[in-house]
């Protein structure tokens, strides 16, 4: 028979490992948006969007969906924008319904 300190020792550290495991979905989604930069004046009015989306089973922009690599969930787009200042809101979900919100503004001069 196993001594008690051993047996809980080990539950111990198989809990902690499926902790560990299930860290990911613990926490949630991640949201990282590297281009653009919060008031960003963007001169030609064409923007890339460029970020990082883990843990995600959705990604939008203003609503409108956004499609992040599967494997490494990077994402890129290029977009036109007219004159003048636009809010971007950039929305990860994962399959727990859990988001995360990101915003940016940028300017557009005439």
């Amino acid at each position: 028979m196993l001594p008690k300190t051993l047996v809980f020792t080990l539950l111990a550290l198989v809990l902690i490992y499926g902790l560990w495991e299930a860290r990911p979905l613990l926490i949630g989604p991640s949201l990282s948006v590297t281009s653009p930069t919060a008031g960003e004046v963007v001169q030609s009015g064409v923007l890339t969007i460029l970020g990082t989306a883990l843990r995600a089973t959705t990604l939008t922009l203003d609503g409108a969906p956004l499609l992040a690599d599967a494997t490494n969930g990077h994402f890129a787009v290029t977009l036109a924008y007219g004159p003048g200042t636009s809010i971007l809101t950039f929305v990860a979900r994962d399959r727990f319904g859990r988001s995360r919100t990101t915003t940016r503004t940028i300017f557009v001069p005439n």
